[in-house]
C-alpha cells in the first residue's frame, strides 16, 4: 500500500519541482538585476 500511494505522489511532484525551479531562477534573476542596479547606481 505505501508503494502504491507513493510512486503517484512522485509522478506529482516532478511537475511542481519544475515549477519551484522556475521560481527559484525568477528570484535568482531578480535578485542579480537588482545588486547590478545598486552597482550601477553606486
Amino acid at each position: 500500500m505505501p508503494g502504491e500511494t507513493t510512486n503517484p505522489v512522485i509522478e506529482h511532484r516532478e511537475p511542481a519541482v519544475e515549477g519551484e525551479r522556475g521560481a527559484l531562477v525568477a528570484v535568482l534573476v531578480m535578485v542579480i538585476l537588482g545588486v547590478a542596479g545598486i552597482f550601477a547606481v553606486s
